[in-house]
């Protein structure tokens, strides 16, 4: 396969230096158990193909875009003790993107994405603080499983290996996916306080929630689903690339 240009592990010296890169996209994912049938780095296989086939329908419509490799830890400090998944804390994101956004600022690339795949990382307030100290650099996120409506494709209800990211996961990588009948049914508990079930948020543990690590029933999964769902997915992000990297940063408002 020919190195995409849009993907900068794959990329070279001679094209980077050539191209003004207007839009860089840093996926971030996680290390952590998905239920019995996903592979530990599902979020970062995610990642990976959602970031590359959006920048690759962005680079198409002349989009200067590149995808730096996928950072395949997050926030998992409500899973410390789920053996080897993997935690970083949020202060520990703060300082991996102010060095990254640095050097950005310094070599004059004007805006990022963050391409969010973990739903245990919430990036808006790092940026908020990133912004006031590198107000050269446009800075912004996307959280791939909040670009469209679920349910518009999935059925069950869920957030963690669950039939969205069981169909996902059966599309890109269904050679990883263990059979669906070995996979628990992903049932979960919930908070007793109403408040915590609907508006008021707290951090879940795990290991008091769910047996089997997934939260939501994967048995409708299905690669077909997988496959509508990412289209649609990649389709919305790669129009948002297109219109940030021609965007005038000096007048973003109507």
């Amino acid at each position: 396969m020919a190195p995409r240009p849009y993907i900068l592990a794959e990329t070279n010296w001679q094209l980077v230096k050539d191209t003004g890169f207007e839009v860089v996209v840093l996926p971030w994912g996680a290390t952590e158990a998905h239920n019995y049938h996903l592979p530990y780095a599902t979020d970062n296989f995610q990642c990976d193909y959602v970031a590359a086939e959006a920048a690759r329908l962005a680079w198409e419509q002349g989009a200067k875009v590149i995808v730096l490799p996928t950072i395949p830890f997050g926030v998992n400090t409500g899973q410390l003790d789920i053996t080897l998944d993997m935690n970083l804390n949020p202060s520990t994101q703060l300082a991996v993107l102010r060095d990254l956004v640095q050097v950005l600022a310094r070599q004059g690339i004007p805006k990022l994405v963050v391409l969010n795949g973990h739903g245990g990382n919430d990036f808006r307030q790092i940026l908020r603080e990133l912004q006031a100290e590198f107000p050269s650099v446009f800075l912004s996120t996307v959280t791939l499983f909040k670009v469209v409506e679920r349910n518009q494709f999935f059925s069950a209800p869920g957030d963690h290996a669950d039939e969205m990211e069981t169909s996902m996961m059966l599309h890109i990588a269904s050679h990883l996916v263990r059979p669906l009948s070995e996979a628990g049914n992903g049932a979960a508990r919930q908070f007793r306080i109403k408040a915590l079930r609907e508006w008021a948020w707290a951090q879940r543990e795990w290991s008091k929630v769910t047996a089997d690590t997934g939260v939501g029933n994967p048995a409708a999964a299905t690669a077909e689903k997988g496959a509508a769902f990412l289209a649609a997915v990649c389709a919305n992000i790669s129009q948002f690339l297109v219109e940030l990297a021609a965007a005038d940063l000096q007048n973003l408002y109507e």
